[in-house]
């Protein structure tokens, strides 16, 4: 099945929660050990890199997990919106990671689960995002 080209992604990084993540930032880099910061930096420059901007937005806020070491992240996929018309906040699935950043192969995953088609591989495996 193939990947829904029309998602756009936004992605919440909490910069309150203490603790770093060794990951490399795509498949073939060497791990970077980053906090909730230089996370959420890596994910802007990824998405800048890749020309991604209208479709993946990456931001500061509540992503789960307070209390417990992080970087957490915390993924809403929402649908394109027809051309001209402004996008809605109604999200159709989700996917978080909550505890679980350290066990992807890169950072680079957490867009490229989540957006498939164009500018994303698809789900790479693990746990597939939540749809409703």
């Amino acid at each position: 099945m193939g990947a829904d080209p029309g998602r756009r992604l936004v992605i919440t990084v909490c910069p309150r929660e203490p603790g770093t993540v060794a990951l490399p930032l795509e498949r073939g880099d060497r791990p970077t050990r980053m906090s909730a910061a230089a996370v959420r930096r890596a994910l802007d420059a990824l998405v800048v890199r890749r020309g991604l901007a209208g479709r993946v937005q990456v931001r500061e806020g509540c992503a789960g997990g307070c209390g417990q070491p992080g970087p957490n992240v915390d993924v809403a996929i929402h649908r394109l919106p027809p051309d001209g018309e402004p996008a809605d906040h109604v999200a159709i699935g989700w996917r978080t990671y909550v505890y679980s950043l350290r066990t992807l192969a890169c950072l680079a995953d957490v867009v490229d689960d989540n957006l498939g088609g164009a500018g994303g591989r698809g789900a790479a495996g693990g746990d597939a995002p939540v749809y409703l």
